[in-house]
């Protein structure tokens, strides 16, 4: 089966378009880039998007409605898969990710959508968990101590 028989809804499709609008690319530049952080959201704002998109919708034919998803690391890419979760499937999406700041952005953009970035170790979160994306832990050297 190809990606497109497993589209997004158009209301999904929506709210991401509206959440990559609203995200502050002139903080996130300062987060993600030591240098030249609004010339590189500039050039992968949108590659970011579509690719997030194209993942949520193979996740969207792999996961189960009604489970829980834990993320550990996530960040702007994850947005169109998180909100597919959330939107279409109906599963209890649990995103986390160290960088305060990051989180303070993330969900400022997403205030209109029933998705919250946490500001906490993962491993402290309960729940039973079906189904875990790790982000970037592995290749964040200057993560590691976090």
């Amino acid at each position: 089966m190809s990606v497109r028989q497993f589209r997004l809804q158009p209301e999904t499709r929506r709210v991401i378009a509206e959440v990559f609008a609203r995200l502050d690319y002139r903080k996130l530049g300062a987060i993600y880039c030591d240098v030249g952080g609004q010339a590189f959201w500039r050039d992968r704002r949108e590659p970011c998007r579509k690719l997030g998109v194209t993942l949520a919708q193979v996740l969207r034919r792999r996961l189960a409605a009604g489970g829980e998803s834990l993320y550990v690391g996530a960040g702007v890419a994850e947005i169109p898969v998180l909100a597919m979760e959330t939107l279409e499937l109906k599963r209890r999406v649990v995103p986390c990710n160290l960088r305060p700041g990051e989180v303070d952005v993330l969900n400022k953009a997403c205030d209109s959508v029933p998705l919250r970035f946490l500001k906490r170790e993962a491993s402290s979160v309960p729940g039973r968990f079906d189904h875990l994306w790790i982000v970037s832990v592995l290749n964040d050297p200057e993560r590691f101590p976090e």
